[in-house]
């Protein structure tokens, strides 16, 4: 199932990369429409590369991402090309960042802003994507000096793979994103996860959030679609709650790796795959 000659051009919190194996094993043999109400990286999408799919995600400058690279990845490739031609010091990590905000702020969704988002993820403090409560990228510098932010080849694969196969691609609420999901369809959810402690915080990829409420929405959502006849996948942190609003359904604890973590004694965990098949 897995096509193997794409893979994400970001570094994305909780992205499926190490996961693809065992995520593709557990999908169903066959299915209709493949949706993803929550792109992030795309390692799933561009893992299993389906002919017709619905891809989503609430992060404007994550779809303008995927919206730049079909219809004009020679102009993104440049300019990512163009900001590697100079050592990256750290006032110039600071005046790129600040650019893109520029862009975030004027809402200029266009291949520059798609660049400066690549560029960034390479040169930002562990790959993180995270924005204050105005919406701003805040990350700081990594201290990354010199390499290449972009493999030219992968970017014209996901370029290739865009243009030639039916994907939708829309800047939703997940349950609006999921509205045309029939039955035979397969779903596969990759939500924010819900925080592995009381003391930690739900992660703030968007300017709003993804709270306890919109973890609720989604199990009802989950429920839905599995009484509408379609196929349903998610993956989230092995804990209790997530094992209460899913209750029913088949549930599958695996190990994982959690790199973007800070603290190196907490880079690994438990994860659940849930589906209703």
């Amino acid at each position: 199932m897995l096509e193997r000659r794409m893979s994400p051009v970001l570094k994305w919190a909780g992205g499926k990369t190490q996961l693809l194996e065992q995520i593709a094993a557990r999908m169903p043999a066959e299915y209709n429409s493949y949706y993803e109400p929550f792109i992030g990286g795309a390692a799933v999408l561009f893992g299993i590369a389906p002919k017709q799919a619905f891809i989503n995600d609430v992060n404007e400058q994550l779809v303008n991402l995927y919206t730049q690279l079909k219809n004009s990845a020679e102009s993104v490739i440049a300019k990512v090309n163009e900001l590697d031609a100079v050592p990256c010091t750290k006032e110039l990590y600071y005046a790129v960042r600040e650019q893109y905000n520029g862009k975030i702020v004027s809402r200029s969704f266009d291949a520059e802003c798609a660049a400066l988002m690549i560029w960034i993820n390479k040169h930002c403090f562990n790959g993180l994507y995270r924005v204050n409560g105005k919406g701003l990228f805040n990350v700081p510098y990594n201290n990354k000096v010199k390499g290449k932010s972009i493999d030219e080849s992968n970017i014209r694969s996901i370029s290739e793979y865009l243009q030639n196969s039916d994907i939708v691609i829309t800047c939703l609420d997940f349950e609006k994103a999921c509205e045309s999901v029939k039955a035979g369809d397969f779903v596969y959810f990759d939500s924010p996860y819900v925080p592995e402690s009381v003391t930690a915080s739900f992660t703030d990829y968007t300017q709003n959030g993804f709270a306890l409420a919109d973890h609720e929405r989604l199990a009802a959502l989950f429920r839905r679609l599995d009484g509408i006849g379609a196929k349903v996948m998610l993956s989230n942190n092995d804990v209790p709650l997530v094992r209460s609003l899913y209750d029913g359904f088949d549930i599958q604890s695996i190990d994982v790796k959690r790199m973007i973590n800070r603290d190196a004694d907490k880079r690994t965990g438990k994860e659940v795959i849930i589906t209703n098949y």
